[in-house]
């Protein structure tokens, strides 16, 4: 399995739109991390760093702030912008 920019994207967007809990964002990337999977080419290091880090998340010394997954999302190769709808 090929862990890939676009998957890790996916699973943060999925996080700021509150489809997904901390615990299960953290618990999946500590998962990925133990997998013998390969990271997608030219992007090992940036994808071990922050799937080190989206690990940490659940532990309250480290947590996960909007800034750190705009930043995340950014070096990814995203350009993260908000719409909020009024819905009443």
């Amino acid at each position: 399995m090929i862990i890939s920019r676009k998957m890790l994207a996916g699973m943060l967007i999925k996080y700021l739109n509150r489809e997904m809990e901390l615990t299960s964002l953290a618990s999946w990337a500590e998962e990925m991390m133990m997998k013998d999977a390969d990271f997608e080419n030219g992007y090992f290091e940036l994808l071990r760093d922050t799937f080190a880090r989206i690990g940490l998340a659940d532990v309250r010394e480290f947590g996960l702030t909007w800034d750190d997954c705009y930043d995340y999302l950014h070096g990814l190769g995203y350009d993260v912008r908000v719409e909020v709808f009024e819905t009443i």
